[in-house]
Protein backbone atom coordinates (compact mmCIF):
# COMPACT_ATOMS: atom_id res chain seq x y z
CA UNK A 1 0.00 0.00 0.00
CA UNK A 2 1.31 3.46 -0.89
CA UNK A 3 0.71 5.36 2.37
CA UNK A 4 2.15 8.60 0.98
CA UNK A 5 -0.67 8.91 -1.56
CA UNK A 6 -3.25 8.78 1.23
CA UNK A 7 -2.01 12.00 2.86
CA UNK A 8 -2.70 12.43 6.56
CA UNK A 9 -4.84 9.28 6.69
CA UNK A 10 -1.90 7.33 5.31
CA UNK A 11 0.35 8.97 7.88
CA UNK A 12 -2.01 7.92 10.69
CA UNK A 13 -2.20 4.32 9.40
CA UNK A 14 1.55 4.12 8.91
CA UNK A 15 2.22 5.55 12.38
CA UNK A 16 -0.24 3.14 14.01
CA UNK A 17 1.24 0.11 12.24
CA UNK A 18 4.79 1.27 13.01
CA UNK A 19 4.03 1.30 16.71
CA UNK A 20 2.61 -2.18 16.95
CA UNK A 21 4.54 -5.40 16.45
CA UNK A 22 4.61 -4.87 12.65
CA UNK A 23 7.45 -2.78 11.19
CA UNK A 24 6.65 0.45 9.42
CA UNK A 25 8.13 3.64 8.10
CA UNK A 26 6.05 6.46 9.50
CA UNK A 27 9.07 8.75 9.70
CA UNK A 28 9.54 8.47 5.93
CA UNK A 29 5.84 9.19 5.34
CA UNK A 30 6.02 12.20 7.66
CA UNK A 31 9.18 13.49 5.97
CA UNK A 32 7.57 13.12 2.55
CA UNK A 33 4.42 14.97 3.60
CA UNK A 34 6.45 17.75 5.23
CA UNK A 35 8.40 18.27 2.00
CA UNK A 36 5.15 18.35 -0.02
CA UNK A 37 3.89 21.23 2.14
CA UNK A 38 0.22 20.26 1.71
CA UNK A 39 -0.69 20.32 5.42
CA UNK A 40 0.54 22.38 8.37
CA UNK A 41 3.50 20.77 10.12
CA UNK A 42 1.72 20.82 13.49
CA UNK A 43 -1.15 18.83 11.94
CA UNK A 44 1.24 16.24 10.52
CA UNK A 45 3.12 15.92 13.82
CA UNK A 46 -0.18 15.59 15.71
CA UNK A 47 -1.58 12.92 13.38
CA UNK A 48 1.65 10.89 13.44
CA UNK A 49 1.88 11.19 17.23
CA UNK A 50 -1.75 10.16 17.70
CA UNK A 51 -1.45 7.12 15.44
CA UNK A 52 1.85 6.02 16.94
CA UNK A 53 0.61 6.52 20.50
CA UNK A 54 -2.57 4.53 19.86
CA UNK A 55 -0.44 1.74 18.36
CA UNK A 56 1.80 1.73 21.44
CA UNK A 57 -1.25 1.60 23.72
CA UNK A 58 -2.48 -1.38 21.71
CA UNK A 59 0.83 -3.09 22.44
CA UNK A 60 0.51 -2.07 26.11
CA UNK A 61 -2.98 -3.60 26.20
CA UNK A 62 -1.70 -6.82 24.57
CA UNK A 63 0.88 -7.04 27.36
CA UNK A 64 -1.79 -6.57 30.02
CA UNK A 65 -4.00 -9.18 28.34
CA UNK A 66 -1.11 -11.66 28.09
CA UNK A 67 -0.33 -11.22 31.81
CA UNK A 68 -3.71 -12.76 32.64
CA UNK A 69 -2.59 -16.09 31.22
CA UNK A 70 1.18 -15.82 31.67
CA UNK A 71 2.17 -13.87 34.80
CA UNK A 72 5.58 -12.17 34.51
CA UNK A 73 6.95 -14.37 37.30
CA UNK A 74 6.57 -17.42 35.01
CA UNK A 75 8.62 -15.99 32.16
CA UNK A 76 12.34 -16.74 32.21
CA UNK A 77 13.31 -15.96 28.60
CA UNK A 78 16.30 -13.59 28.43
CA UNK A 79 14.79 -11.52 25.59
CA UNK A 80 11.89 -10.57 27.88
CA UNK A 81 14.02 -9.96 30.94
CA UNK A 82 15.79 -6.93 29.39
CA UNK A 83 12.51 -5.05 28.87
CA UNK A 84 11.24 -6.12 32.29
CA UNK A 85 14.39 -4.92 34.04
CA UNK A 86 14.22 -1.53 32.29
CA UNK A 87 10.55 -1.12 33.22
CA UNK A 88 11.20 -2.24 36.81
CA UNK A 89 14.03 0.26 37.16
CA UNK A 90 12.53 3.30 35.42
CA UNK A 91 8.79 2.63 35.53
CA UNK A 92 6.65 4.65 33.14
CA UNK A 93 9.53 7.01 32.38
CA UNK A 94 11.16 4.24 30.35
CA UNK A 95 8.25 4.65 27.93
CA UNK A 96 9.70 8.00 26.84
CA UNK A 97 11.85 5.73 24.66
CA UNK A 98 8.93 3.74 23.26
CA UNK A 99 9.71 5.28 19.86
CA UNK A 100 12.93 3.27 19.54
CA UNK A 101 12.76 0.50 16.93
CA UNK A 102 12.23 -3.01 18.36
CA UNK A 103 13.06 -1.94 21.93
CA UNK A 104 10.08 0.42 22.12
CA UNK A 105 7.57 -2.31 21.36
CA UNK A 106 9.10 -4.47 24.07
CA UNK A 107 8.93 -1.64 26.58
CA UNK A 108 5.24 -1.01 25.86
CA UNK A 109 4.45 -4.72 26.04
CA UNK A 110 6.38 -5.12 29.30
CA UNK A 111 4.68 -2.05 30.80
CA UNK A 112 1.28 -3.56 30.08
CA UNK A 113 2.37 -6.98 31.26
CA UNK A 114 3.61 -5.48 34.53
CA UNK A 115 0.40 -3.45 34.79
CA UNK A 116 1.96 -0.01 34.97
CA UNK A 117 -0.53 2.84 35.20
CA UNK A 118 -2.28 3.24 31.84
CA UNK A 119 -2.57 7.00 32.35
CA UNK A 120 1.10 7.56 33.20
CA UNK A 121 2.10 5.14 30.43
CA UNK A 122 0.01 7.15 27.97
CA UNK A 123 1.64 10.38 29.12
CA UNK A 124 5.21 9.07 28.75
CA UNK A 125 4.50 7.41 25.39
CA UNK A 126 2.84 10.56 24.04
CA UNK A 127 5.72 12.82 25.10
CA UNK A 128 8.42 10.56 23.65
CA UNK A 129 6.67 10.02 20.36
CA UNK A 130 5.76 13.70 19.94
CA UNK A 131 9.37 14.76 20.49
CA UNK A 132 10.60 12.21 17.96
CA UNK A 133 8.09 13.32 15.29
CA UNK A 134 8.92 16.99 15.94
CA UNK A 135 12.58 16.26 15.34
CA UNK A 136 11.83 14.36 12.13
CA UNK A 137 9.43 17.01 10.80
CA UNK A 138 11.70 19.96 11.49
CA UNK A 139 14.65 18.14 9.93
CA UNK A 140 12.76 18.25 6.63
CA UNK A 141 11.40 21.81 6.73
Amino acid sequence: MNFESLGVLGLFISAFISSTIAPGGSEAVLAYLVTQNTSPIITLISIATLGNTLGALTTWWLGAWTAKKYPPSQINKPEYQKSFSIIHRWGCWALLFSWLPIIGDGLCFAAGWLKLSPLFSLFAILIGKALRYMAVAYAFV
